[in-house]
């Protein structure tokens, strides 16, 4: 069986600096994906992105950072490391982002990691498009799964 590859895709309509940027730095980032980061992407840095109303979290490496048009990570470092590879295409109505998800396992574990993974970026790219062109957090991340929602934890104001 052929490694399994999750991939997402969709045209935001913002120039390529400002949707980069929306995912290199997690003051922006934090609007509609993580809800904490300990610092900007960097090459060859290790970040910590945090879903604190998941009690969650994972180490990511950056690889590769070509502003305004690549970025490459590795994430989940700490329990079964992926690459994430961020593309972003300049077009004359905004800049198509396509996000690739690889290295799962080429097993039935692997293809189920790749859905989950597809549906997740494929949300985060949502969310994303909506932020950057209306100001709205659309909650896409939180409302996924309410469920797992750590008791207690409450929104920033």
């Amino acid at each position: 069986m052929k490694s399994p590859l999750a991939c997402a895709g969709i045209l935001i309509r913002r120039p390529a600096a400002e949707v980069f940027r929306a995912f290199a730095d997690p003051a922006v980032t934090t609007r509609f994906w993580f809800t904490k980061a300990t610092g900007p992407l960097a090459l060859d840095e290790r970040v910590r992105w945090s879903w604190e109303m998941y009690g969650a979290s994972t180490e990511v490496l950056v690889r590769e950072l070509v502003p305004d048009s690549r970025i490459v990570i590795q994430w989940n470092l700490d329990l079964d490391p992926t690459e994430v590879r961020w593309t972003f295409t300049p077009r004359p109505e905004g800049t198509f982002v396509e996000v690739e998800n690889r290295g799962f396992a080429p097993d039935e574990d692997g293809v189920a990691k790749a859905m989950v993974a597809t549906n997740g970026f494929t949300l985060v790219l949502a969310a994303a498009k909506i932020w950057l062109e209306h100001g709205i957090d659309p909650r896409f991340v939180i409302d996924r799964h309410p469920d797992a929602v750590v008791e207690g934890w409450r929104e920033p104001a």
